[in-house]
């Protein structure tokens, strides 16, 4: 049996954060704002694993009413899909990600945030995909007030 699940997440922009994409801290004068550590690459990739075992998005799991997650590494968001999967008999094959974000430029951080996300979800780094792209100045990502992902994720059982 195989499935296939999307994700999406956004956060906007806010000072006196660290950012961080795909469990890696990337140099910026700007963070992402949100109750977790703002992740938005590992938040698409969670809600993608989880809409592929039909359960629901990581908002029910973590909540942002829970003060006792508040800051937590969304890596650790990503060990608990992949427990959810393995407990369910499913194995993930591969997740496909693409970063909308003007600034900054991310690419280079790709590597790293592979073998970050791979661990994670207890894959190899070949089976994560990472792509970025702009939104061409257009809306509130291109002017610069925030990053989406979109995500993709392949189980098998």
């Amino acid at each position: 049996m195989n499935r296939v699940g999307i994700g999406y997440d956004v956060h906007p922009f806010e000072e006196g954060r660290r950012l961080v994409l795909g469990g890696v801290e990337i140099p910026h004068s700007r963070g992402l704002k949100g109750h977790s550590d703002a992740d938005v690459l590992c938040h698409a990739v969670a809600d993608a694993v989880l809409g592929a075992l039909g359960l629901p998005d990581i908002g029910y799991y973590f909540p942002p009413s829970d003060a006792s997650i508040e800051g937590i590494c969304s890596l650790k968001i990503l060990e608990k899909c992949a427990a959810l999967a393995a407990e369910k008999g499913f194995s993930i094959e591969n997740i496909d990600s693409t970063l909308i974000a003007e600034e900054p430029r991310v690419m280079k951080h790709a590597p790293a945030m592979k073998q970050q996300m791979s661990a994670a979800l207890g894959i190899a780094p070949d089976q994560v995909g990472i792509k970025a792209t702009t939104n061409e100045r257009m809306g509130f990502i291109g002017r610069g007030e925030g990053i989406a992902a979109m995500a993709v994720a392949s189980i098998s059982k």
